[in-house]
């Protein structure tokens, strides 16, 4: 696909956020001062409803339930004496939150705990808890680990099939939902399938945003090599990681008729942040633990 048309689909597709009231002042691609002492004013949230609208889904009646898991792991600060600490912090985000937190302005926050004394942990995660909680106007649960407790750093294997080595040839890397078939068979199963392909563009910026995805469903087989085709289609499609999870998602609700689903994705970290997005028709909570060795 040539420059061109990469770009006018991403002109389209940023129209409607280009004029948003919610994403001016965003630090995001900008050159900013990195402050040392706290500041909660850092924290930039942005309304889950931009993206919502699009896909037809209304805030108080989602098709799915769910959790953002952020892993951050340059937290630091300074005790009562001085003396620095660190802690590899878990976020966890419902995503029945109005809001989500923009990710540099998330970096820029915590870096602000850097030069600041606390009296000790329970205060660092009380201000934490406080803070984001009020900008994503929903109940974030926090949990600090320090540096050598391991538990929290295990890498794990994806569970279910791999469907990267199916031999498909692809020519088009536009993003296109329809993609996603059902297998010829009519057979219905109960499977998890993963993959380590899925490749998108932050909305702001352009960057690349990698990740691993799991997909846990029970339905009417879906085609493997549909599915690999639509995940790789997503490889220039710019959305948040929250947005794109939620997408693939809904696609496979509408397009492939699937009720029971489960799907999550571990993205690769950025400024000392990584965002792992969970959506299922079952559970509130992240079922089971992930870490890959790209994170």
């Amino acid at each position: 696909m040539s420059a061109i048309v990469t770009l006018k689909a991403k002109f389209i597709y940023m129209t409607a956020y280009d004029n948003s009231e919610a994403l001016k002042g965003t630090l995001l691609g900008q050159q900013t001062e990195y402050k040392d002492q706290y500041d909660a004013s850092l924290l930039f949230p942005i309304p889950r409803k931009l993206n919502r609208d699009e896909l037809n889904v209304v805030e108080t009646d989602l098709p799915f339930k769910g959790q953002d898991l952020w892993t951050g792991y340059e937290l630091s600060w300074l005790n009562a004496k001085g003396k620095p600490q660190v802690a590899v912090a878990e976020f966890i985000f419902p995503c029945q939150s109005s809001h989500l937190v923009e990710s540099k302005s998330f970096k820029l926050y915590l870096n602000s705990f850097n030069q600041t004394r606390f009296i000790d942990w329970q205060t660092v995660q009380a201000h934490l808890e406080r803070d984001l909680s009020q900008s994503v106007n929903a109940p974030v649960k926090i949990k600090l680990y320090k540096a050598d407790e391991l538990s929290a750093l295990q890498l794990t294997a994806l569970p279910g099939l791999c469907i990267d080595e199916l031999d498909i040839e692809i020519d088009d890397y536009q993003f296109d939902s329809n993609l996603l078939k059902l297998d010829n068979g009519n057979v219905q199963v109960t499977e998890t399938l993963h993959s380590h392909l899925l490749k998108s563009n932050c909305l702001i910026t352009s960057q690349p945003d990698w990740a691993s995805i799991v997909i846990k469903y029970s339905g009417a087989k879906i085609c493997h090599e549909s599915l690999l085709r639509y995940l790789i289609s997503f490889r220039n499609h710019n959305e948040f990681h929250e947005q794109c999870v939620e997408r693939i998602y809904c696609d496979m609700q509408t397009k492939l008729g699937i009720k029971d689903l489960e799907v999550y994705a571990r993205y690769t970290r950025r400024g000392g942040l990584d965002i792992n997005p969970y959506r299922s028709s079952n559970n509130d909570d992240i079922p089971f633990l992930i870490k890959t060795n790209r994170q």
